[in-house]
C-alpha cells in the first residue's frame, strides 16, 4: 500500500466508476483495476461493491474510507508545510462562504492571491451559517465567512462588519415605496426562507414569539438564488442582506426595504477551524479576508 494507491481509491470512491478514475488519471482501466485489487488482496475485504452504473463502497470501505481521507489529508498538509518552510507560501485552502457574499468576495480573494501568491489556491464551499459550521468543526474547512446574530463573537472568530437585514419583494408591492418596514407587519406575509436550524431563522422566530406574530414560511429553501427567483414571481418575500440583491435592486426588478423595531442586524464573522493548525498559506489567506471582508460587505449597489 502506498499514498498513490490510496489516492486512486479516493478518486473510485469520488466519481463511482473504474472507467471514470482511468480517464481522470490518464491511465488505462486495466491499472486502475489492479491497483484495487492489490489493496483489497493486503486488506483482506472488497472495497467496492459493483452496481449498474459502476461502483460504490462496500461497508467494508464504508469503515475503512474516513481513514484514507485522514491520511491523504495529512500527507496534503505535510506536503503544503515543507513547501511553506522555505519561506513561500504554497498550497490549497478550504474556505466557506456564505451565499450573500460569495459573488463579490471570493472574485477579489482570487485575484489579490494570484497577485501576491500564486502558488495558493482556494477550495470554497458556498453555504449557509449552520452548514459552515459543521465543516469547520469537522476540519473540512480551514476558514469560513459566516453570519451570526446576537451578542458577541464566539470562540476564535472576527466579527468583521455589521449588516442590515432587509424585506425583499417585487418594486410593485405596496411595502416596496416604504423607507424601513416594522417587524410586526411581517405577520402572515408569505415568506420563503433558509430551514431550521438556521442563525436567520432563529432569530426571526425568537421575535415573532415576543411580538406575538405568526410568521408564514410558505417554502424552505437552501438555494440563495432560488429564494430570489421565487421573489421575483411575486410568490413570496424573502429576508436577505442588501448585498445578497444589490444588482436586481439597482435594475429595478427587486426592491429592499430595511426591517425595523427591532433592527435585525447581522454579524459577519470569520471563523477559523479548531480541527488542525492552519497553514502558512491558510494564515495568509486569513489575513487577506481581515481586508477583504469589511470591504465587501460596506460596499452599496451601483
Amino acid at each position: 500500500m502506498n499514498l498513490k494507491q490510496l489516492e486512486t481509491v479516493a478518486l473510485v470512491a469520488e466519481v463511482g466508476s473504474l472507467s471514470r478514475a482511468a480517464r481522470a488519471l490518464g491511465i488505462a482501466q486495466s491499472l486502475v483495476s489492479r491497483t484495487i485489487a492489490q489493496i483489497e488482496t493486503e486488506w483482506g475485504d472488497r472495497l467496492f461493491d459493483r452496481t449498474g452504473r459502476g461502483v460504490v463502497l462496500s461497508e467494508f470501505g464504508k469503515r475503512i474510507f474516513p481513514h484514507i481521507e485522514l491520511l491523504l489529508a495529512q500527507s496534503a498538509r505535510l506536503n503544503d508545510e515543507v513547501r511553506n518552510a522555505a519561506g513561500i507560501p504554497f498550497g490549497v485552502v478550504r474556505i466557506g462562504v456564505l451565499p450573500s457574499m460569495t459573488r463579490r468576495l471570493v472574485p477579489a480573494l482570487f485575484a489579490d492571491l494570484r497577485a501576491s501568491a500564486p502558488g495558493v489556491r482556494l477550495r470554497v464551499t458556498e453555504g449557509f451559517s449552520g452548514q459552515l459550521d459543521e465543516q469547520l468543526e469537522s476540519g473540512h474547512l480551514d476558514i469560513a465567512v459566516i453570519n451570526r446574530y446576537g451578542p458577541g463573537p464566539r470562540q476564535a472568530e472576527d466579527i468583521l462588519a455589521t449588516v442590515s437585514t432587509y424585506l425583499v419583494c417585487p418594486p410593485q408591492h405596496a411595502l416596496a415605496g416604504e423607507p424601513t418596514v416594522a417587524f410586526h407587519r411581517l405577520d402572515g406575509v408569505p415568506l420563503v426562507l433558509p430551514p431550521t436550524p438556521n442563525g436567520l431563522r432563529s432569530i426571526l422566530d425568537q421575535h415573532a414569539r415576543q411580538q406575538g406574530i405568526v410568521l408564514d414560511v410558505a417554502l424552505e429553501v437552501e438555494s440563495l438564488n432560488t429564494m430570489k427567483e421565487v421573489a421575483l414571481c411575486g410568490h413570496a418575500m424573502t429576508i436577505l442582506p442588501l448585498l445578497a440583491v444589490d444588482d436586481e435592486v439597482a435594475e429595478g426588478r427587486l426592491a429592499a426595504v430595511e426591517i425595523v423595531d427591532p433592527d435585525l442586524l447581522r454579524s459577519i464573522a470569520l471563523g477559523v477551524t479548531q480541527h488542525h493548525p492552519l497553514s502558512r498559506a491558510a494564515r495568509l489567506v486569513l489575513s487577506r479576508l481581515r481586508a477583504l471582508v469589511p470591504r465587501v460587505a460596506s460596499a452599496k449597489p451601483a
